[in-house]
């Protein structure tokens, strides 16, 4: 398999609607190509059908054949690239750092290597008995994160 054929026939998919991006491309056993693709205002099933025909019109199954497999992220999945992170703002995310720790918040803000998450909690009044809700943020670099899933709210 040509890889390097695939690669660029895939930028040119993706060059002619500039609102995708790629999230994953992998060769895999048996000449099955797996392409992951996402955009910031969702991805068609009419875009998936396009980009499957620009790679596989321009491929020789005579020469090798191949099987090609290209899809969406599914919801269940966790977070790959920062556009993706970029597009749920102001959604919550529910993210596992790697010590293990869990944090659930709303996502506000997405820099170049970090995430800005706001929450609220309940803390003890400075003051007197009883508790009050406090807003809570955090800055938590892509570094430390393990894992971030959108949290879907019903």
């Amino acid at each position: 398999m040509d890889k390097e054929k695939v690669i660029n026939l895939l930028n040119t998919a993706l060059e002619e609607n500039l609102s995708l991006f790629l999230i994953e491309l992998k060769f895999q056993a048996e000449n099955k190509i797996y392409v992951e693709v996402d955009g910031d205002n969702g991805v068609s099933l009419n875009e998936c059908i396009r980009i499957s025909r620009v790679i596989e019109h321009n491929l020789d199954r005579e020469e090798e054949d191949f099987s090609l497999e290209v899809t969406t992220p599914d919801i269940a999945n966790p977070l790959k690239v920062n556009r993706q992170y970029k597009k749920n703002i102001n959604r919550v995310l529910e993210i596992k750092l790697h010590d293990n720790t869990k944090v659930e918040g709303l996502l506000k803000a997405v820099g170049d290597d970090s995430i800005e998450l706001e929450w609220k909690a309940r803390e003890p009044k400075p003051v007197g008995k009883g508790k009050v809700t406090v807003v809570k943020n955090a800055t938590i670099p892509f570094s430390n994160i393990l894992e971030a899933k959108v949290k879907i709210i019903f």
